[in-house]
């Protein structure tokens, strides 16, 4: 079912990270869990480990939906799960941060879904174990185009930063199922991101399909002459997972309770910042200078920061969005999202 993959580029790391990854150890972390709806959350932090395990995990710490993972790390919650998390901000592609993951060059990952789908199909040995949140992506309308509804993009143009974008993807699947052919009703057209504005003031484009912050900065920045129409949070995805959390299929196998400790970590942080947003904000300042703090708080508004499935609802919203792109032709005809999903996910918790 599963295709080999050829060999990929390294994730880039400076030398004094590159020593840590060869770092490892195992611990036992286990504590009883409160199941809320498909959430878990621990009742009893377990006591530190006396010496924590090293768990390279890579992010991308310029998006701000990422905020609870520096939370995690900030206030000690990925150590009072015995970890000791070294954050690697990583800037290449999809491939080489899944590549990295399979070979061991680094423990964890995270990142979305709607990226890791077609990848995860050619076969890298790399293992989903939480979601996240969702949220993340927008699709905004142009006013002066008298573009305000979804209804009103048929036959006009969608603004997107590339044919293959995370946006371009989901937004084609939600287009087509509120009625309307993303290929024979719609034309996409691409530009660089932050040129995406200036082509809907030019007419060139009547909307535009994005990633946050860049559709918050582009609807914020128009002054009222953008409107939101949908998001990866509307209608049937509202309680659907966007970013998610991978691990090295080595590590998944032979090092199950450090896995089990990042999950349980990350759930923490992100529950805890769903109801401390000030308080994660400023901490994800020390991070990235990329927004202002008001900016910040306003964004995670629109994410649903409590929305982190593991187990069996994480399995089946993979299998959602495995049979959504497989639709779209994304994923290949002869791929089973069921025997995907099971492939590609291990339940931790």
């Amino acid at each position: 079912m599963f295709d080999s993959h050829d060999s990929r580029p390294e994730l880039p790391v400076d030398a004094s990270k590159r020593a840590l990854l060869r770092a490892a150890g195992a611990v036992a972390v286990a504590a009883p869990f409160l199941a809320l709806g498909g959430n878990v959350l621990a009742q009893q932090a377990p006591a530190p480990a006396k010496a924590l395990v090293p768990l390279q995990f890579a992010w991308n710490q310029t998006s701000f939906c990422l905020t609870p993972v520096a939370v995690a790390k900030e206030t000690g919650i990925f150590a009072k799960h015995g970890l000791d998390v070294s954050l690697i901000n990583y800037g290449g592609s999809t491939d080489q941060l899944l590549e990295s993951l399979a070979t061991g060059k680094a423990d964890a990952a995270v990142g979305m879904i709607h990226r890791w789908l077609k990848p995860l199909e050619s076969g890298f040995d790399v293992k989903i174990i939480a979601g996240l949140h969702g949220g993340c992506m927008r699709l905004i309308g142009y006013r002066p185009a008298n573009i305000t509804k979804l209804a009103d993009l048929k036959g006009k143009t969608i603004g997107v930063q590339g044919m293959d974008a995370p946006a371009r993807h989901f937004f084609s699947v939600y287009l087509k199922k509120n009625g309307i052919d993303p290929e024979r009703e719609i034309t996409w057209k691409v530009y660089p991101r932050d040129l995406l504005g200036l082509a809907a003031e030019k007419g060139e484009i009547h909307a535009v399909a994005e990633t946050d912050p860049i559709a918050f900065k582009i609807e914020r920045d128009s002054k009222g002459g953008f409107v939101e129409l949908a998001s990866n949070a509307s209608g049937q995805y509202h309680d659907k997972v966007c970013c998610v959390v991978g691990v090295g299929g080595k590590l998944a196998r032979d090092r199950r309770p450090v896995a089990t400790a990042l999950a349980r970590s990350l759930v923490e942080a992100y529950e805890w910042a769903s109801g401390n947003i000030d308080e994660s904000a400023k901490i994800f300042l020390k991070y990235t200078t990329n927004l202002p703090l008001e900016d910040l708080k306003s964004l995670y508004k629109t994410l649903t920061l409590h929305h982190h499935p593991v187990g069996a609802d994480l399995r089946d919203e993979i299998i959602y969005y495995a049979n959504d792109f497989k639709d779209l032709g994304v994923l290949k005809a002869s791929t089973d999202p069921k025997k995907y999903a099971d492939h590609v996910f291990v339940k931790v918790l």
